[in-house]
């Protein structure tokens, strides 16, 4: 394979060492092709979302996975930020952010509306078919609650010029291929209250131009390894 990836800014420690190999490693190719209607079943399937404890100053926040189906396959939703954001300067994120209690009634409210916010999509139609495992970032400024969205059709997307600089969609079989995921096992930062020495894994997905890390890649691993599970 090509050599694949993106400019992203990744703060890879010296110490940093290989992980476990991805969760469908075994799986034939032709299991790793999904349409939306199969993405749809396996949602149903889902066990009832894990929310860890979080600090008492971290803020609610989420996000929205929209996916789609082009040709017989789902494609999901992804945006990558501007260099000009004062955090995650590059990063391919989901549309997503603050829960706002003057305009948000839910979280749900927060991920539709933040994607219109974002990426111009419009939250009629965006069926919200899972929430899945809310996560602290690493930074522990947020307690982040992903959402899963499907889109009846491809949608005409608007990215917004400060917020968004591209937004783009991915196949989940280009995901699932051999070669793209890859997790590392990193020390967990002296600043963070956790035990000394522990180490965390930290997932990347190497896209044809971009590289998918951070939380997105945390969820999107959660997500294609509860996927790939039905098969």
């Amino acid at each position: 394979m090509a050599t694949r990836g993106g400019q992203q800014r990744i703060p890879r420690p010296e110490s940093a060492g290989p992980g476990a190999p991805a969760p469908w490693a075994r799986l034939p190719p032709a299991a790793r092709r999904f349409t939306l209607a199969e993405v749809r079943r396996a949602c149903t399937a889902l066990p009832a979302p894990r929310r860890g404890e979080a600090p008492p100053s971290a803020r609610p926040a989420a996000v929205l996975m929209p996916i789609f189906e082009a040709d017989g396959a789902a494609r999901i939703v992804l945006t990558k930020r501007p260099e000009t954001m004062p955090s995650h300067q590059g990063e391919i994120a989901f549309p997503g952010g603050k829960f706002e209690p003057d305009q948000d009634r839910s979280l749900r409210d927060a991920a539709r509306r933040e994607a219109h916010e974002e990426i111009g999509l419009d939250p009629d139609q965006v069926e919200i078919v899972a929430e899945l495992d809310t996560l602290t970032t690493v930074a522990a400024r947020f307690v982040l609650t992903p959402f899963v969205g499907l889109l009846a059709a491809p949608p005409h997307l608007r990215p917004h010029p400060t917020e968004v600089v591209r937004v783009f969609d991915v196949a989940i079989a280009e995901l699932l291929e051999d070669g793209v995921f890859r997790e590392e096992r990193w020390d967990v930062p002296p600043n963070l209250d956790v035990t000394p020495g522990r180490q965390r894994p930290i997932h990347f997905f190497e896209l044809d131009d971009e590289t998918v890390w951070g939380a997105t890649a945390r969820i999107l691993t959660d997500f294609l390894t509860h996927l790939t599970a039905t098969r």
